[in-house]
């Protein structure tokens, strides 16, 4: 059986990713996002389900970060998934809700439900944690403490949690892309895929900074028609002010306008790498052998 990682433990939005992208796969847990990249890379599992982007709070810098600078791994596919968090509390222990003095999730989570956390629990103290799961299992394991937890529903009956609030997060249409890393040339058929749309993601960096430089990148994809559904900037890590681009192409790589795009853009004295081209699912498009039609049934 294949093995795939996600960042753990058991009952993280991530863990849900993977099992309707791969639900024939044998899940493994790992503490952190570079550790389940490593695991692939050193061959202990086939693939990894990473989160690569949040609607609200935008790109998850360790998964980008850790993969241009440290893990290239094959892009395999996509999907989007929306996400809800709620408060848990360990079952029974607190009679009122209001004598929660911490509170622990991950970062991404806890800035989604920024709001709702001060208007609520302005006095409570934020703890991190390397995922929502890891989060609800240390309420679970400390039931004495005045705690609780943003997680998901999954992580809520894994760990036998109590809902303080249901649906927190500060906006309803929060959703967050996962992506399937693996050393893999292809991991779906063309059965799976169908009609599955695909995406191109590109890293760029510019020749110099001068006036216009990033126009001439762009006019590169614009005469040709190319859409882009994202560009962001990212530091080099090689001085202060120093950037390269990630773009997202809403198309797959083909054999004529995207390779002819790369060549424009390298005769500008662009540094051009091509990241990965994978078909994108939602939900729905990937349902199949008991897959769920949402994933409010999963998480």
């Amino acid at each position: 059986m294949v093995k795939t990682a996600f960042l753990g433990p058991r009952g993280s939005f991530t863990e849900a990713a993977a099992r309707t992208l791969v639900p024939d796969d044998e899940l493994i847990p790992y503490k952190t996002i570079p550790d389940s990249m490593d695991a692939v890379k050193e061959g202990t599992v086939t693939r990894a389900v990473v989160p690569m982007e949040n609607a609200i709070e935008g790109s998850v810098n360790i998964t980008l970060d850790y993969f241009i600078h440290h893990q290239r791994l094959n892009m395999g596919g996509e999907v989007t998934a929306p996400i809800e968090q709620h408060l848990l509390v360990a079952g029974g222990q607190m009679e009122q809700l209001e004598e929660i003095e911490t509170i622990y999730s991950h970062p991404q989570a806890i800035a989604q439900c920024h709001q709702f956390l001060r208007e609520q629990y302005p006095k409570a103290e934020i703890q991190y944690m390397n995922s929502t799961a890891e989060a609800a299992k240390y309420i679970a394991e400390n039931p004495d403490e005045k705690a609780a937890a943003i997680a998901n529903v999954v992580a809520a009956e894994a760990y036998g949690l109590s809902f303080a609030a249901k649906s927190i997060n500060d906006y309803t249409n929060n959703q967050t892309r996962f992506l399937l890393l693996t050393n893999e040339d292809q991991v779906f058929s063309e059965e799976d895929l169908g009609d599955t749309p695909y995406k191109t993601t590109m890293m760029i960096g510019l020749s110099s900074d001068f006036s216009g430089a990033l126009h001439q990148v762009l006019a590169a994809f614009a005469w040709r028609k190319i859409n882009l559904t994202k560009i962001e900037s990212r530091p080099t890590k090689t001085g202060l002010g120093n950037y390269f681009f990630i773009v997202d192409v809403d198309k797959k790589y083909d054999d004529v306008l995207l390779p002819a795009a790369c060549e424009e853009l390298r005769a500008l004295g662009c540094e051009v790498q091509v990241l990965g081209s994978y078909p994108c699912f939602t939900w729905d498009a990937i349902k199949k052998n008991g897959k769920p039609k949402s994933i409010k049934e999963v998480i």
